[in-house]
């Protein structure tokens, strides 16, 4: 072996070593999410077509049933006070962790929109929900259930849409490069993750365990991943071309936006109601990307209002789950 060679070799075996410290040292994912680890979490579980999938069920057998999407990393747990206020007028409220977050599987798979609706329309099936739903989705969880609305219309009664993600543009090139992408995306980007939460609220200081809540999830392999595929699915959807899907469809939409949104501005709204029409447009003032959360009593009430104006007209539920 020439000198030149043994050189480059002992560079790139140096380089190697490097990334992998460095992706041990600052990658918080060290564990597998399996039967074990979830022994302890709340709610129930539902067997998939690509994996398990964690939810919870709120409210009585019979009632009327709204299914709450969560956004693009926090788990189900962000729709606490929905679950509750919903619930305790009667509702039966459905809320579950998309793949790659919370207490649901993370496959290697797209992260797309075929894979979101696969695991929602399953994760009904499994719940013998057969009629229409009230489907509620949050930031990225407002692309997941207007994705479904535009595919599956016939399985959406009402939609609402709180603080959605609008738009999208294409990461960085090198975050596409195999192994290089996903490899600066585990050092640089999901470390600081849970930090980052905070910014959600207008007054963070009122929500002190909020960050402490969405650690646990991202000890476990696979989470960043997710994320990553899931930014990219973003950032080549067209999301002018869903929202007027979701109009053709002729199904009722509520918008709810907070005005002091610094994670997507409210101006944003105007691509949801140019090609929605006839969406229910509702600004909640002193609320950041939360506003169910920071303002809950105000949204949930204009919620509840919009949800009387679209009664069931055909039964909407079968056997409870077991």
């Amino acid at each position: 072996m020439s000198r030149l060679l043994r050189i480059v070799v002992l560079v790139l075996v140096f380089t190697v070593a490097v990334g992998v410290g460095v992706r041990r040292w600052r990658d918080p994912e060290v564990a597998t999410l399996d039967d074990a680890a979830r022994a302890g979490a709340p709610g129930k579980f539902a067997t998939l077509s690509n994996g398990t999938t964690h939810f919870e069920l709120a409210g009585p057998d019979t009632g009327r049933v709204v299914v709450l999407v969560h956004g693009f990393s926090v788990p189900a747990y962000i729709w606490d006070s929905t679950s509750t206020a919903l619930s305790a007028d009667g509702y039966r409220v459905v809320r579950y962790d998309l793949f790659g977050r919370g207490w649901s599987d993370r496959p290697d798979a797209a992260y797309d929109g075929a894979m979101y609706d696969a695991q929602l329309n399953e994760l009904l099936d499994s719940l013998h929900i057969v009629g229409p739903v009230d489907l509620a989705g949050l930031s990225f969880g407002g692309y997941v259930v207007t994705h479904f609305a535009a595919t599956h219309p016939d399985r959406v009664r009402t939609l609402t849409l709180v603080d959605p993600v609008v738009e999208g543009s294409p990461l960085p090139a090198v975050l596409g490069v195999p192994v290089l992408g996903e490899w600066i995306w585990q050092v640089s980007r999901v470390p600081t993750m849970a930090e980052g939460q905070a910014s959600d609220f207008l007054h963070p200081e009122h929500y002190p365990a909020w960050v402490d809540q969405y650690r646990p999830q991202m000890r476990y392999r696979g989470f960043g991943r997710a994320l990553l595929r899931s930014a990219g699915t973003i950032g080549h959807t067209d999301f002018p071309a869903l929202f007027t899907r979701v109009a053709q469809a002729n199904i009722p939409v509520l918008l709810i936006w907070g005005r002091q949104d610094q994670t997507i501005k409210v101006e944003r709204s105007v691509v949801v109601r140019e090609h929605i029409p006839t969406v229910q447009f509702v600004p909640v003032d002193s609320a950041g990307h939360l506003p169910h959360i920071e303002q809950s009593a105000l949204v949930h009430a204009r919620w509840r209002e919009f949800l009387a104006e679209h009664p069931v007209s055909a039964p909407v539920a079968g056997p409870p789950a077991r």
